[in-house]
């Protein structure tokens, strides 16, 4: 009797372990991006991971995490490379709630959209935190509410958390930023800004790389300019010569400036971690946001870990990301 009982166990256990999900792969039309100036598509990839009870369990709703990727990703390669599916089945074997789990693309001409609302790249905030949200809404079983979503991302992805996040308190109930970027961008003269000028040509910039093109990027996303075609953006300096003005506009769309405005959005949210890796670049920012939000009241966890940018972001994806928005979520009851 005793082995029989310890046989179905281990049968049971099995079966759990080997329980999968499956990525949903949907093109979303978005209005918010139409008619952007630098011409980019407003047909965008979304891939959605679907829990393994999603197709068997018909009359059950879920709670829905946004996940957003980094700079110079697609969402397909985000995929792959924060092992996206096989981390949620993993997480939801060992007893993570099964949830939904959202990846929209933001690559575009610039090779990443900043999550920023741009004349030039279009309006990604409302993108992400109005229309793809009332997609997903009204085309998979989710739960509805602000208490069941959950936001995070990764780099550019982290920064993009905590910008929408400031701005959507309505819409979010808890933000996991990892490895934020841009938290404050001094946006001084250097080489990377000296080989970001003297392009003409929309080839000449496609052939970019990083760091030369993520300037391009932000100067897209923060200081557009209509009448600049055919990039439709300010620099805010050259190899030697600043331009104040400009220079404001990115220091006002760094998250350090950003918090003294949202401190209360950010007060309204269930729960907030942070994390950075000990070998990152962007140690510094992080520990320096993780003060500056302790000095404004505002609640929140804030993690480092031994690596650098890029080595274990599938796993705190698997072993804290999506823990945390398990314990934070509100399910189905």
């Amino acid at each position: 009797m005793l082995r029989s009982l310890l046989l179905l166990l281990a049968l049971c256990l099995s079966t759990t372990a080997l329980a999968q999900g499956r990525i949903d792969h949907v093109v979303v039309h978005a209005t918010s991006l139409e008619g952007n100036l630098i011409g980019d598509s407003a047909e965008r990839d979304v891939f959605i991971y679907l829990p393994p009870s999603y197709d068997s369990a018909a009359g059950k709703r879920y709670p829905v995490i946004y996940l957003l990727h980094g700079y110079g990703l697609r969402a397909e390669r985000w995929l792959s490379f924060a092992e996206v599916e096989a981390g949620a089945n993993a997480a939801i074997a060992a007893g993570v709630q099964e949830a939904i789990i959202v990846n929209p693309d933001a690559y575009n001409f610039f090779d990443g959209s900043m999550y920023s609302s741009s004349l030039a790249t279009g309006d990604w905030e409302g993108f992400i935190a109005e229309e793809l949200v009332a997609y997903v809404d009204t085309h998979y079983r989710t739960l509805a509410t602000r208490e069941s979503r959950g936001l995070a991302g990764h780099s550019m992805g982290g920064y993009g958390t905590l910008r929408l996040g400031m701005k959507y308190p309505e819409v979010f109930a808890a933000l996991y930023p990892m490895s934020a970027c841009c938290l404050m961008d001094s946006a001084e003269p250097s080489p990377g800004f000296a080989t970001s000028a003297g392009y003409t040509s929309k080839e000449q910039v496609q052939a970019l790389r990083y760091p030369a093109k993520v300037t391009l990027a932000r100067a897209a996303a923060w200081s557009p300019n209509a009448a600049r075609a055919p990039f439709y953006l300010d620099l805010p300096a050259d190899a030697t010569r600043a331009n104040p003005d400009i220079q404001a506009k990115w220091h006002a769309n760094s998250i350090t400036t950003l918090l003294d405005q949202y401190t209360y959005a950010l007060r309204r949210y269930t729960a907030i971690q942070l994390d950075v890796g000990t070998e990152d670049n962007l140690l510094a920012s992080n520990q320096n946001l993780h003060e500056k939000m302790q000095a404004a009241g505002i609640a929140h966890s804030f993690e480092t870990y031994s690596g650098d940018h890029n080595n274990r972001v599938a796993e705190r994806l698997r072993e804290h990301v999506l823990p945390f928005f398990s314990q934070h979520l509100q399910g189905q009851r």
